[in-house]
């Protein structure tokens, strides 16, 4: 990034943590460059016997979102063997029917084959070659018989080899049926945890005043500030300095677009997102298939040290590698955090990473 854009992105994160601090809903983060402190930017919380309650809350929220996000995986992981598997059906579907076709024309002509030797008497080639006075005709009618000989090898090999093949591929068919139904069931089964996680977090949030509501928003913002803060601390800021590939611009650019809409567990677009969706997308639209969840991301993609990453580059978060996001560079990232909230900038350093990749490595 160049320095214009570098102090314009700057500044953005600067503005965004002190709009969020100030009770803005969402994730703060601090700005690289200067750093702020925890107590300067962040009003401090009154010294209540219900801030640890709210502390509970702040834990058992990120727990609950934090599940969901894993069986979100889990469910996205399905859904995308679904459509493997359904497109290998669909292609084992065409092959048993192109095999079927060979199959009864080779039977068409074999038949043609013990018809015509009905017509000669049922005698085979051999007899009726015995039978002949001619010499001319007795060597024309041998070749004649070594050639129907091994056309008649070949057509019963080549029976025999479709036989087999058409059998292979029902065999096929079916793995991929049974496969397709333990998917529907994981797909099924996760789909009911995620509901269930969400369905707690929002009733323990409605269980909220509007105060307290308002309070846990700047708690949640305080404790990314601090991580956001320590992470910079480190001086990790003096090692990146690496510049955007032509694709992990376009990545950025994309994602960046994207800002402010809603997430959705599930979701890869256009109108809303969840986290690796928004990753795949953004990647997607730079030209570079990538996989769709977070934790084949980190599986399958080269992995890069933290200091050597550069916009564009995804982030892994949490030991699961539950949650992605893309760098776009000043110690930032832009991802779509978790329900309830939209796409949004946020502090590279506000969850504890597991590693990065880079998809155009």
């Amino acid at each position: 990034m160049g320095t214009g854009k570098r102090g314009l992105l700057a500044v953005a994160v600067t503005v965004v943590c002190a709009v969020t601090v100030l009770g803005a809903p969402g994730t703060a983060f601090a700005s690289p460059s200067p750093t702020p402190s925890a107590s300067s930017t962040t009003p401090p919380l009154p010294s209540t016997a219900s801030n640890k309650d709210l502390e509970a809350v702040r834990t058992k929220l990120e727990a609950l979102y934090h599940d969901a996000a894993v069986a979100t995986d889990a469910y996205n992981a399905a859904e995308e063997a679904a459509k493997k598997q359904s497109a290998e059906i669909v292609e084992l579907a065409k092959k048993i029917v192109a095999g079927q076709e060979k199959l009864d024309d080779l039977k068409d002509r074999a038949g043609a084959a013990a018809r015509a030797q009905y017509r000669t008497g049922g005698l085979p080639d051999e007899a009726q070659l015995m039978l002949t006075d001619d010499p001319s005709e007795f060597l024309d009618g041998a070749g004649r018989v070594l050639q129907g000989q091994r056309a008649t090898k070949g057509l019963i090999g080549e029976l025999t080899r479709t036989q087999q093949d058409l059998e292979q591929y029902s065999k096929d068919a079916s793995t991929q049926w049974q496969k397709l139904e333990a998917g529907r069931k994981t797909k099924a089964a996760a789909q009911k945890k995620i509901e269930k996680q969400i369905s707690a977090a929002e009733k323990l949030e409605s269980q909220l005043e509007k105060k307290e509501k308002e309070r846990l928003e700047q708690l949640e913002a305080q404790v990314a500030l601090e991580a956001q803060t320590a992470w910079l601390d480190t001086g990790i800021l003096d090692e990146i300095n690496s510049a955007a590939s032509v694709q992990g611009k376009k990545a950025v650019q994309f994602a960046t677009a994207q800002i402010g809409k809603p997430y959705v567990w599930g979701a890869e677009g256009p109108n809303s997102f969840d986290c690796s969706g928004l990753t795949s997308e953004a990647w997607r639209s730079a030209g570079q298939a990538i996989p769709r969840t977070s934790q084949e991301q980190w599986k399958q993609l080269p992995h890069i040290a933290v200091e050597d990453m550069r916009p564009g580059d995804l982030i892994i978060y949490f030991d699961d590698a539950s949650h992605v996001a893309l760098y776009v560079g000043d110690g930032a990232i832009i991802h779509a955090p978790r329900p309830g909230r939209t796409v949004t900038l946020a502090g590279a350093g506000t969850m504890p990473i597991l590693g990065v990749v880079r998809p155009d490595a």
